[in-house]
């Protein structure tokens, strides 16, 4: 281990538990309630790192997705989502058999092949055409399918709301997707178009949520408390499978994160 990581890693630890909130005593049944309701035990912490990501976006993530909403007419956007939607349909396809959902399973495998060969490579959303919709599929979704617990709340800078179950999820979702070992084994090129994936997954998702968090930021008395409700009702939503919309995006985040399923323009 470097010899100046172990010193970090303690210090974020204890910055972590100084900074939990304080459970009501059991004397107060509403507020402890409330607390319990929230799942949110490291709310100061949690708040700061959200203040960090406010910044980040500001400077830098937001304007980018303007430039990239500028730059790129609404169709090439369209077929830039769809692209990004099709290559995540192997994840998607996986965690479908995991879970059992067969039917949801033979949805995907149709759209994969019918979007990778009518619709050019996933440019066109042919399937929704032939009756196949799209919907969202991740391995938070599995961990949860399979009896594990979400864990307290957590706001990751750049990657948005989330919690231990949904980064777990996120990490199992990259190291399942063949493009991540096709990007690994390969030259430079391919490790730039690698590169340019995540990038374009970062500015398709972040433009898209321009207005709803631009809306959130502007009237809400509390954002945080705002996105932190919206992500969690999203994520028990997509774990039921009840609505579960692939153009949603993650809540706040830049697409990278837990929820942030590339999502097509459908």
């Amino acid at each position: 281990m470097h010899p100046y990581r172990r010193p970090l890693l303690l210090l974020l630890g204890m910055l972590a538990l100084s900074a939990c909130a304080t459970r009501p005593p059991a004397n107060e049944p509403e507020a402890l309630a409330e607390y319990e309701q929230t799942n949110d035990p490291l709310e100061p912490f949690n708040r700061t790192m959200y203040t960090v990501h406010n910044g980040i976006d500001t400077v830098l993530l937001r304007p980018a997705a303007e430039v990239y909403r500028f730059v790129l007419p609404q169709p090439v956007r369209t077929g830039v989502g769809n692209v990004l939607a099709n290559l995540r349909s192997p994840v998607i396809l996986l965690n479908d058999g995991l879970q059992g959902e067969t039917q949801r399973f033979g949805t995907t495998l149709g759209r994969f092949l019918l979007n990778t060969t009518l619709g050019v490579g996933g440019i066109f959303d042919v399937a929704k055409n032939f009756g196949l919709p799209g919907h969202t599929e991740d391995f938070g979704q599995t961990l949860a399918v399979w009896g594990l617990g979400e864990g307290p709340f957590l706001f990751i800078p750049v990657l948005g709301p989330s919690n231990p179950r949904d980064l777990t999820g996120f990490g199992l979702d990259i190291v399942s997707n063949p493009v991540t070992w096709v990007v690994a084994n390969g030259d430079n090129t391919i490790e730039n178009i690698g590169y340019g994936i995540t990038g374009l997954t970062v500015l398709d998702t972040r433009e898209r949520l321009i207005e709803t968090i631009d809306s959130v930021k502007e009237t809400s008395l509390d954002p945080y408390a705002t996105f932190r409700s919206a992500y969690r009702q999203r994520r028990q939503s997509e774990i039921r499978n009840s609505g579960a919309n692939p153009s949603s995006g993650n809540a706040w985040g830049t697409g990278l994160g837990t929820a942030g399923n590339p999502p097509g323009r459908n």
